[in-house]
């Protein structure tokens, strides 16, 4: 991604306009919790997979997050042909979860609320291209339905200064991108694109939605993360 390394202002431009997240409401149409214990999984979009990872990896009941591609085809699902804007990837998360102690709605007023800007189209911050689209991946008509609900929701509360621009696509196939992706927050969490447009995500997560805030539970290397 070339536009990790953009100039020091349009960086700051960025940080002052995360760190104040969208007050936003529960959905009304939503999942119920499961009475038993389980895992399920939901795959989105929106902006750089490195952010996406890192805040959802803060929210309780998510076991596992894990950055990839999806959107494209299998010979086009590498970071390369991806960060080209023709491979019809987006870069995208892919959630584990358990239902039992969050629902998918939850999951979704995470995504819109705090982890990117739903109204921004092929972009995300400083990161221009396809592959930054906002979108939801769904897997099964339930999570189609409820996350349609959820954007008709916001819109209508007028909760964002414009209209909800993430897509409602189905999903075919996600692709785990490379082992230098994964977990590149808490890793490096002293890059400047993390500091600029990560690390005030996660704070705004603690901050706007504490019940659903968790310590990251992270089991790799380590580099002088607070993360």
């Amino acid at each position: 991604m070339m536009s990790r390394f953009l100039i020091v202002a349009a960086a700051l431009l960025l940080a002052a306009t995360v760190t104040s997240a969208a007050v936003i409401p529960d959905p009304v149409v939503d999942s119920q919790r499961t009475t038993v214990r389980g895992l399920r999984s939901v795959v989105l979009g929106g902006g750089c997979f490195w952010g996406l990872q890192a805040v959802f990896e803060h929210v309780n009941g998510v076991s596992k997050v894990t950055a990839g591609y999806s959107g494209g085809s299998a010979e086009t699902a590498n970071y390369e042909a991806v960060s080209e804007g023709r491979s019809g990837h987006a870069e995208a998360v892919r959630i584990t979860y358990d239902p039992s102690q969050i629902t998918y709605g939850q999951l979704l007023k995470v995504f819109f609320g705090v982890a990117h800007n739903p109204t921004e189209i092929n972009r995300q911050g400083p990161d221009e291209g396809t592959q930054y689209r906002s979108v939801v991946f769904y897997s099964k008509e339930r999570q189609r339905r409820i996350a349609q609900a959820y954007i008709n929701q916001l819109d209508q509360a007028t909760v964002f200064e414009r209209p909800i621009a993430t897509q409602v696509v189905g999903l075919h196939r996600f692709y785990k991108a490379e082992s230098y992706h994964q977990d590149f927050a808490v890793k490096y969490p002293n890059d400047p694109y993390i500091v600029m447009n990560d690390l005030p995500k996660v704070a705004n997560l603690r901050k706007e939605m504490p019940s659903l805030y968790v310590p990251k539970r992270f089991t790799g290397t380590r580099r002088n993360s607070n993360l």
